[in-house]
């Protein structure tokens, strides 16, 4: 798989896979979706899905999927796998597949994620993918499952922890623009400060951690173990 997402969550297994497998609790947390709809189905078959996400106030990009669960394993685990597409021109991303794994452990659950996909538009789509797009999904997947991190473990929704998150942004923001525009003032005390304190205000935007009340990408893995495959359970979903 082309990104790999893992953390550890301190609840139980079954409040994780409700929080994750039921449509509107995952669109909740999850940044990269704005909407997912479960479609009608008939008997066993898989589930499919439909999704959308809000580009610009404007613009919503839309597909389609189908997913398929495992709750009972021998080994206690649980997975999910799931192909989608995007008819949508505007839509960067063709189709992909990808899967979830819910390893129990001591004090919670190892849950992970691996997926890919195909990107469009020939060889500036797939710059565009490897140089902004693919970066960006990963830092929205590995934020998103923080924010289902803070959700589970303490009780934050994911509504305030979205508003934490911007205000400690607007906070790293203000500590870099404020001296740097007290430098576009008359000479004086606070222009000759101005230099100095910039920095100083950078340096604490970017080393200072964030709060361990605010979602944060960085507290997640990011490279897979040397041993990791896909789930059979992929191999049998068709693409939508």
């Amino acid at each position: 798989m082309g990104l790999y997402i893992e953390t550890r969550v301190r609840v139980d297994l079954e409040t994780l896979w409700e929080r994750t497998q039921e449509p509107d609790r995952h669109q909740r947390w999850d940044l990269r979706f704005t909407e997912i709809d479960y479609l009608p189905r008939a008997g066993d078959e898989p589930q499919r899905f439909r999704y959308a996400t809000r580009v610009l106030p404007f613009l919503v990009v839309a597909g389609t999927g189908v997913s398929a669960g495992e709750r009972h394993r021998a080994g206690g685990d649980r997975v999910s796998a799931l192909r989608f597409a995007s008819p949508h021109p505007l839509s960067l991303l063709a189709e992909g597949s990808g899967y979830w794994r819910y390893v129990p452990t001591a004090d919670g659950v190892r849950f992970l994620t691996g997926y890919d996909y195909r990107p469009r538009w020939g060889l500036p789509g797939r710059a565009a993918d490897r140089l902004v797009f693919r970066p960006l999904m990963g830092w929205a997947t590995a934020w998103s499952f923080d924010r289902l991190r803070l959700w589970c473990e303490r009780g934050i929704t994911p509504e305030r922890s979205r508003n934490r998150w911007l205000l400690e942004l607007l906070a790293r923001v203000l500590a870099v623009a404020v001296p740097w525009a007290a430098g576009s003032l008359p000479l004086g005390f606070a222009s000759l400060a101005a230099v100095p304190l910039t920095v100083l205000g950078l340096a604490v935007a970017v080393l200072v951690p964030p709060s361990s009340r605010t979602p944060a990408a960085r507290r997640c893995l990011r490279t897979p173990p040397a041993r990791t495959r896909e789930p059979r359970l992929l191999a049998v979903l068709e693409q939508p």
